[in-house]
């Protein structure tokens, strides 16, 4: 494995997983997103803790690509695995018969955190 910059790992992986719950509150589109979705908003507490878990599991992954990548020079990779990585929850979200603001929510969150990830390797 390539010499990696681990602080900038973890902090874009916990900032885009703090982006997330901006991303998905009310106060951004989380509303709308839980009526294409199906799913009632609730708080903290009742939150799926499986969810959560996978949640962060998969930025960490995420972050480690992006890191992996930086450490060679080749973000280029980074970025067609976020992609990537957004496709495939646009497309288990269509088959899960989300709307089609939810589906677009759902990637944005994941091009967004590839970007978060992307600026915090270069900040680091």
């Amino acid at each position: 494995m390539e010499p990696v910059n681990w602080i900038a790992i973890v902090v874009g992986a916990v900032l885009a997983f703090l982006g997330g719950w901006y991303w998905y509150s009310p106060k951004a589109f989380g509303t709308k997103w839980a009526e294409g979705t199906g799913v009632e908003l609730g708080n903290a507490e009742s939150m799926p803790i499986d969810a959560m878990i996978s949640q962060a599991c998969a930025l960490l992954a995420l972050s480690m690509v992006v890191g992996l990548t930086a450490s060679m020079n080749a973000l280029g990779t980074a970025v067609i695995a976020i992609v990537a990585a957004g496709l495939f929850v646009f497309s288990s979200g269509s088959f899960a018969r989300k709307t089609q603001y939810a589906l677009l929510v759902d990637i944005g969150y994941v091009l967004v955190a590839g970007v978060i990830m992307i600026l915090v390797q270069a900040v680091f």
